[in-house]
C-alpha cells in the first residue's frame, strides 16, 4: 500500500512538473497548486458525505462502489 502511495505521489510530481516546465510560469503554477487542491478537497468531501449521510454502516471503496450501490438499488431500503 505504501508503494502504491509512493507510485502516485511520483507520478503527480513528473506530471505537475512537466506541465510546469511547459507552461513556465508562476500563475500556471498557482493554478495547478489550486485545481489540485480543490480537486482533493471535492474527492474528500464526497467521502464525507457518502459516510455521513448516505449510509453510515456501508462501506465504499471508492466513487465507483458508490455508483454501483445507487445503481443496484440497495440505497433505496
Amino acid at each position: 500500500m505504501v508503494a502504491k502511495a509512493l507510485l502516485f505521489l511520483l507520478m503527480g510530481g513528473m506530471a505537475g512538473g512537466l506541465l510546469l516546465l511547459e507552461a513556465g510560469s508562476w500563475r500556471a503554477a498557482a493554478l495547478l497548486g489550486i485545481c489540485v487542491w480543490a480537486f482533493c478537497r471535492a474527492y474528500y468531501f464526497a467521502f464525507y458525505v457518502i459516510e455521513h449521510w448516505i449510509d453510515p454502516r456501508f462501506r465504499f471503496s471508492g466513487l465507483g462502489s458508490v455508483l454501483r450501490y445507487w445503481w443496484t438499488g440497495r440505497g433505496k431500503d
